[in-house]
C-alpha cells in the first residue's frame, strides 16, 4: 500500500522541516503536526474497504488532523485527533492512504488580506 520511494519520504521530510506544507499521506507526519485531509484514496479492492472504514470514522475531505502519538514498536499506531473532536488509533498501512496538506484556515487568509489592505507595498 505504501508506494512511496525513498527520495519522496525524504521531500516529503524536509518540507515538513522547512515548513513548506508538501502534501504527505499522514502516516510519514510527525507527532505534534497539523493538517488538513485532501483525500482518501484506496488502490485495490481490499484498499477500497480501508478507504470506506476512513470514511466513515471521519476522515473526510477538508477535516483537520492532528497526529498526537506513535507507537513504540514500529511506529505503529498511529494516535490521530480529527476536528479536535475525536481521537483516533490508526495503522501506519491504514494512515498511508489519507493524504494530508498544510492546514489553510479562512481566518489566517482573512488577516493576511486585511494586513495587505492597510499595508499595499
Amino acid at each position: 500500500m505504501n508506494t512511496y520511494t525513498e527520495p519522496e519520504r525524504r521531500a516529503f521530510a524536509l518540507g515538513q522541516a522547512v515548513g513548506l506544507g508538501f502534501i504527505q499521506p499522514l502516516s510519514l507526519m510527525r507527532p505534534g503536526s497539523v493538517g488538513r485531509i485532501l483525500t482518501v484514496s484506496g488502490s485495490s479492492v481490499s484498499d477500497r474497504d480501508v478507504e470506506r472504514g476512513l470514511l466513515e470514522m471521519g476522515f473526510v475531505e477538508g477535516a483537520c488532523v492532528e497526529v498526537l502519538h506513535h507507537g513504540f514498536w514500529r511506529r505503529d499506531p498511529l494516535a490521530v485527533r480529527i476536528n479536535q473532536t475525536m481521537t483516533v488509533a490508526l495503522r501506519r498501512c491504514e494512515a498511508s492512504a489519507v493524504l494530508v496538506g498544510p492546514l489553510l484556515d479562512s481566518a489566517m487568509s482573512a488577516t493576511s488580506a486585511s494586513n495587505r489592505e492597510r499595508d499595499p507595498s
